[in-house]
């Protein structure tokens, strides 16, 4: 029987349940066990794929073209393990499901509730991804904070989740805020108290709390909340601040977090092996070298929506022992500055991601162009890959007025188009081109040399394409495609022979990296911008 395990916040958001619930399914596969994650999301958007980067971050995909929370993203860096549909599930998603029931009259006339109706199809969600990823244990982190009106019904169904499979099969982590108050110089545990009174009014009882401090907390505080909490001392985890994000798993380990979840659920306390990971921050903690990214982007203001392509870039670093300092630049803000080389003046190598809308286009198109011209290593990630088709086309190729339709929809020469697929689509939700795709890789070229083989699946996220008419002008002045998906003849890799390293993919290959496994693409980025 699938284990589940249930991670849940109090007093403030941004606590780190993300990491927490990361870290401990790090360490309970550490020790042989299969491990699956998920979390719900109370937003009434079905998904994130229609939201705006600076609402939410980034838009994870998962390989079954599920557009998702940015915490999926952390939970495969993590876990090295690839989710699905089942792992993100938010209000929208529950309640469009119920509705469609409704409708087709599956409830036989019944009136249809949050109890049993909602709480059911959220009960079915936790347990589909059980029988799916056929894990030994499911761990569920809930989004917001208890007593969020949003989460209610998230809260009531993992509730009857425990009445049905009992304490052995079910396990309450509970994060919670130890605030340091400044002048009385002491940690206060009031806030903890209290959110774990509101979360026992709605039924449940934490079998573990996390505390989010500065520091550790002394005996006599963890006896305090044990005392109030009914919650054994052992069981109370700390975590402390700390620089290096991957040694929150080794600091929940040697407080034997993950044996307290095992002894609970009956199952054996396998040695965990986690040699790999302590190689990781030894790695990370002693970094010899430095160097400058420049990423230009159109929402550099919210870092956390190019936080899987930060986070590439470090794992990439890590490889050659580098500290990757980024420089966030705002590409509308290129637009009118006539000065890029002194913006780019101490840069390595220049990186332009995704996006949507004409905002910031020209600026990118610029920096592409100083990469190209000053032999600056260049990665372009889907936009980036368009854009950097777009100032080939105009400066190389004299297609003056080449664009992209996305960007005018009157354009003469769009180098880029819109989608065969996409032309009668009028929902935006859902509908882009998303997931894994095949691409086949040209023998010789920089991308099969990054690959090392000719055949790879990588994630999409994207509604234009390279249009194929132009694809011979193209080529004849010097631009080489590399990679291309055979079953639509659909361009998937550009590249320049003549350049340091310039390399273009429609694709999200930062999708794909982890920190003890780097993705070639980055791989190389990095390798040359280094040389």
């Amino acid at each position: 029987m699938t284990k589940y395990v249930f991670v849940t916040g109090g007093v403030v958001s941004g606590l780190g349940k993300g990491i927490t619930a990361s870290s401990l399914a790090l360490l309970l596969k550490s020790r042989g066990y299969k491990v699956f994650m998920q979390k719900f999301d109370p937003y009434i958007n079905v998904d994130p794929g229609t939201m705006s980067p600076f609402q939410h971050g980034e838009v994870f995909v998962t390989a079954d073209g599920s557009e998702t929370d940015l915490d999926l993203g952390h939970y495969e860096r993590f876990i090295d393990e690839e989710l699905n549909y089942t792992s993100n599930i938010t209000t929208g998603k529950i309640y469009s499901a119920v509705i469609e029931k409704e409708r087709r009259g599956d409830y036989l006339g019944a009136t249809v509730q949050i109890v049993p109706h909602i709480t059911n199809e959220i009960k079915n969600k936790v347990y589909e991804a059980g029988i799916t990823s056929k894990a030994d244990i499911v761990i569920t982190e809930i989004g917001g904070t208890i007593g969020d009106i949003e989460s209610g019904a998230f809260i009531e169904a993992l509730r009857q989740i425990q009445n049905e499979k009992g304490k052995e099969n079910t396990f309450f982590v509970h994060t919670t805020l130890v605030p340091f108050i400044y002048g009385s110089d002491e940690l206060k545990t009031k806030p903890t108290q209290h959110s774990v009174i509101e979360l026992r009014g709605l039924g449940i009882q934490p079998d573990m709390i996390v505390t989010r401090s500065p520091i550790a907390l002394d005996n006599h505080l963890k006896n305090k909340i044990a005392l109030y909490c009914s919650i054994p001392k052992e069981h109370i985890i700390d975590s402390i601040d700390v620089k290096n994000i991957y040694q929150i798993p080794i600091n929940y380990y040697k407080q034997k977090a993950d044996e307290i979840i095992l002894k609970q659920f009956n199952l054996d306390v396998k040695k965990a092996n986690l040699t790999e990971w302590k190689k990781l921050i030894e790695t990370t903690d002693n970094l010899k070298k430095e160097i400058e990214i420049a990423l230009v982007g159109k929402y550099t203001e919210l870092h956390d929506a190019y936080i899987s392509i930060a986070e590439a870039l470090k794992h990439a670093g890590y490889k050659y022992n580098t500290k990757i300092n980024i420089n966030w630049i705002d590409s509308e803000k290129l637009e009118d500055n006539p000065d890029l080389k002194k913006i780019f003046k101490n840069t390595k190598g220049i990186i332009i991601p995704g996006g949507f809308g004409q905002r910031g286009i020209e600026g990118m198109i610029k920096a592409a162009k100083y990469a190209r011209e000053n032999n600056i290593p260049f990665l372009g990630i889907c936009l980036g890959m368009q854009v950097a088709v777009i100032e080939f086309a105009r400066n190389v190729c004299n297609l003056k007025e080449a664009n992209s339709r996305e960007f005018s929809s009157l354009c003469k020469t769009p180098v880029i188009d819109l989608m065969a697929e996409q032309k009668n689509i009028i929902n935006m939700g859902g509908t882009l081109r998303l997931g894994n795709y095949d691409c086949h890789l040209k023998k010789g070229t920089l991308a099969y040399n990054d690959y090392k083989c000719e055949d790879i699946k990588e994630r999409h996220r994207h509604r234009y394409e390279f249009n194929n008419e132009y694809r011979k002008i193209l080529e004849k002045n010097g631009l080489v495609i590399s990679g291309i998906n055979k079953a639509s003849d659909l361009v998937e890799i550009i590249e320049l022979p003549n350049h340091k390293h310039f390399i273009g993919c429609q694709f999200h290959p930062e999708f794909k990296s982890r920190p003890t496994r780097c993705h070639p693409l980055f791989d190389s980025f990095i390798k040359n911008s280094l040389n």
